[in-house]
Parts: structure tokens; sequence; C-alpha cells
């Protein structure tokens, strides 16, 4: 793989905030009463083994640039992934001629030009790995390795990839806001299956940094996959029945992904959301702190501006159990008659705070200890969750545990409730988040759910 330097970096990122600055020219020349436009490139190398054997080998560069512009309240977009100036010119006429036949949307622009981010922060987000196709290939295979050779009844593999990506960002407008930065992204994964009598399952880690450095090493990742995978041999089924629920903290990142779609802007101005007005109203018991961290030096969703441009900023979204704030754009805040929080393009960085209601912060021996007689949630399948009622019911699997300890794997069931409700009946979250990623959450013991099985 070719090494990217700091100055071939740098001379990317110039060339990308150059092509967007012409493109906001061009789109003044063809009359835009204003125009923003966002450029990007990517170069990677990602490599998947399966067996002890090279499956795919690919190496990627992409570009891409969107253009959006204004006739007053009218707007137009394109897009195109080729940076030629004859492309550009071509993108620009393309978004102005969809402008030209589009109806008025009075909410439409750009963010206000005062909160344009300026004083841009150095995040530390550009780490490059100088990985060659060949050690990729080794630590793919060693990463393989440790797992299968964890336990004899892992009798399968579906494979282990690991891959490097280098990408660089410029977005600008016609406030004079133009501001570029490079990012790089490192990854190594692994499933295999396993099988004991007539029961077979399949599970999976993985591991993802800024830095090559910060990943978890190949037979790391390996032995956790065996040991998730074995751990889930001789799952049953339960009777159905009401009990406390412990989310793992991979499953409650999506509880916590339930709560920022239901607290997004275009969730709230078309009244689809089942958080509707609730801001400052309680929505958790008032030990529950979450909030957004974008400035996280090396975070996986740092970002020192938004899709907009605007400037982000650290924030609770809720405090003392109480929602703090929406996470809205500039143009669902116009909708709304809010001012943008700095969330086009999502949340940064999304954080609660190890808490309970009795104790203080638990690790994962004392969560089970408090969750008692119950379930341990460690997958969740489907999508049963309706945004505007909070009603939620999906497939799981994971653990029964009895008096604090795991007695057995089950799984062919469904959980069922709603949020609204498991919101408020959170009792504790734990201090045992164990998964790289932007959101970080230990495990969510919820009071009582509904538990469908045989």
């Amino acid at each position: 793989m070719t090494t990217i330097t700091t100055n071939d970096t740098a001379a990317r990122l110039d060339r990308l905030e150059l092509i967007v600055r012409d493109l906001l020219a061009e789109a003044e020349r063809q009359g835009a009463t204003a125009a923003e436009a966002a450029a990007s490139s990517e170069a990677g190398l990602e490599i998947s083994v399966r067996l002890g054997e090279v499956e795919t080998v690919e190496h990627t560069r992409d570009n891409g640039l969107g253009i959006t512009v204004y006739f007053g309240r009218r707007k137009g977009s394109a897009s195109t992934s080729d940076l030629s100036p004859e492309a550009v010119r071509d993108a620009v006429r393309a978004a102005c001629a969809i402008a030209s036949r589009t109806q008025e949307d009075p909410y439409a622009g750009l963010a206000d030009a005062e909160l344009m981010a300026r004083d841009l922060p150095d995040l530390d987000l550009h780490h490059p790995w100088d990985l060659e196709p060949d050690l990729a290939i080794e630590l793919a295979i060693a990463c393989e390795d440790a797992a299968r050779g964890f336990d004899p009844r892992i009798v399968n593999s579906e494979g282990a990839s690991i891959s490097t990506q280098t990408s660089l960002h410029v977005y600008g407008n016609s406030h004079g806001f133009v501001a570029g930065y490079p990012s790089t992204r490192h990854g190594l994964s692994c499933a295999v299956v396993a099988q004991e009598g007539e029961s077979m399952q399949r599970d999976y880690w993985w591991t993802t940094a800024r830095a090559a450095t910060e990943l978890e090493t190949p037979a790391a990742v390996g032995r956790r996959t065996g040991e998730r995978t074995v751990a889930r041999l001789g799952a049953r089924q339960l009777p159905t029945q009401k009990a406390p629920v412990l989310f793992s903290p991979l499953t409650a990142a999506g509880l916590l992904r339930s709560l920022t779609g239901a607290i997004s802007g275009s969730s709230l101005y078309r009244r689809s959301s089942f958080l509707l007005d609730r801001l400052e109203t309680p929505i958790f018991p008032d030990f529950v702190r979450i909030h957004e961290v974008p400035h996280l030096p090396r975070g996986l969703g740092s970002a020192p501006f938004d899709g907009d441009g605007v400037a982000t900023q650290a924030k609770d979204l809720v405090s003392q159990g109480i929602l703090r704030t929406y996470l809205l754009d500039a143009y669902s805040a116009r909708r709304l008659g809010l001012r943008t929080t700095g969330n086009a393009g999502g949340v940064h960085n999304l954080r609660i705070e190890p808490c309970s209601v009795e104790t203080g912060p638990l690790d994962r021996a004392g969560m089970l200890q408090a969750l008692g007689t119950g379930l341990l949630v460690t997958e969740l399948l489907g999508h049963g969750t309706n945004p505007v009622t909070g009603d939620y019911s999906r497939g799981a699997a994971g653990f029964w545990v009895e008096k604090g300890e795991i007695a057995y794997p089950v799984e062919e069931i469904t959980i069922a409730g709603n949020l609204k409700d498991m919101f408020l009946g959170l009792i504790a979250v734990g201090d045992d988040c164990d998964f790289p990623g932007s959101t970080r959450t230990g495990s969510w013991l919820i009071r009582e759910m509904t538990i469908a099985g045989d």
C-alpha cells in the first residue's frame, strides 16, 4: 500500500478546498443567491481471509462532491464523483436547473453565518497506517486462528477482515466558510461458528480505532470471538413471562440510538416521535446523564463542525433525567422555530454516565447481582420499534440469570415494552462498556419487560 505522508495529505486537502471554492464561485456566476458544498476523498485497504486462506484484497480510492444551490428559498442539489473542473461546472448547472423547477421552501437556506466554526480544534483524528497487504493477511489469519483454536467445538469460520482507511472532508458555503480535516479509521473483525450436538451458534467480535496502536491485538479479538460463540451453545427458549431485563453494553447502545432518533429534528417536525413536546420534562430517572462530546481527541465520532458548517460543542442531552435539548440542523431548527444545535449529520460521541438508583456505578458482576433473576440480552434481531408510539418489540438472544449468576443461554425469544416506560424504568447503567464505537454505554438494567417464549 502506498504510504500517505503528512505533506501528501495537506496537498490533497488543499486541492479539495480549492475545488469547493471554485464550485461556490461557479454557483454565484450562475446566479445562485447562496450555495454550499462538501467534498471528500478516501483511500484504503481491506483484506478478508477465511479458513486460513485469502478471500479478498481490495484497494479503494473514492472521491465525492455534493453541491446545493439556493435561489432565494428555492433549492437544488447535485453530486458527482468526478472532481475535474468540467464535472464541477456540470454539477453546479444541474443543481441550478433543479432549483429553477422547485417550489419555494420558507425554511431552506444556509445556517446563520455567526454560527460557523471559526477556530477549529485539533482533534488528533489522523493516524495513517502503512499497512502492506502481506502484513494485513498475517494479522487477519492470526485473528481467525485465535478464534478457531479457542475451543474444539468451533467447527467453522465466517472469516476475519482487516481494514485501514484515510479520509479527507471539506465543507464550504457562501458565508466565506471553507474548512476541512483529515481522519483515519482502522479495524479488525472475526466471526466463527461453534457446534455441540444439535446446537450450532455463530458470533463475532471486532475492534476499531483512529490509530492502529489502539486496536486490540488479533489474538484478543480472536479469543473474544471464540468466547462469545461457545458461550451460546445449548441455548433454549424461555416460558412467556414478565421479568427484569439487563441489556448488554452492545445492545444498550441501540436504546441510545432510539433516543437520538426520537429527538432528532426531522422526527420532531414530522411529528413522528414518541418524545414530541417533551423538552425540559423528565424522561429518565433523576440520576441519568447523557451527553455529547464532539471534541474528544481520537474519538470515532469527533468533528469540529457539523454538516452545515456549524461549530460543534459539548452538551447534555439529558441531565437529572430531564430532556435538555433536541438534535437539530439548520433546516429542522427553522421548521421548529428553534436554533440549530450543531447536529447536522447526527450526534458526535454520545455518552451515558454509569449510574444506579441505589449504589452508584456497578461493574459487570455488580450489574448481574442487581438483576438477580431475569434476562441478560446480548443480541437483538429485527426492527420492531415504533418511533411514533415508542412501542418496542424485538427478537432477542442472551442468557437467563438466576441469583446474579448466568444459568444458561437462551434464544428464539421476543422482548417487548414501550420505550417511554423502559427509559423511566431504568434502574442502573453499568461501567462495563466493552465495545468500540462512538456511542459509549455500559449495560442497562430495566425494571420489567414482557418476554415471549415457548
